[in-house]
């Protein structure tokens, strides 16, 4: 799917300075992410909650998409997608 796609490797290093920021326990379940934790990382990374956040529910969103493509919907799903170009 990313074949072909022009991607930026300094896009990632914000993402990367993030995840770094994150304890193991954070990283592994994400769900453990209260206020004051997003904040220690936003402070850790030079970035601000928002983008913690941002980070976090695309995170999700992933999972979620991931989760999709496991089931029965996977095939309906990339069909969509296919047909979308």
């Amino acid at each position: 799917m990313t074949q072909g796609m022009d991607i930026d490797d300094s896009a990632f290093k914000g993402v990367e300075v993030i995840i770094g920021s994150m304890t193991p326990k954070e990283r592994a379940q994400p769900q453990l992410m209260n206020h004051s934790r997003k904040l220690r990382i936003a402070k850790g990374s030079g970035t601000s909650v928002q983008e913690v956040n941002q980070l976090i529910k695309q995170f999700e969103q992933m999972s979620k998409m991931m989760k999709m493509m496991q089931g029965g919907k996977g095939r309906q799903l990339m069909q969509m997608m296919q047909n979308m170009r």
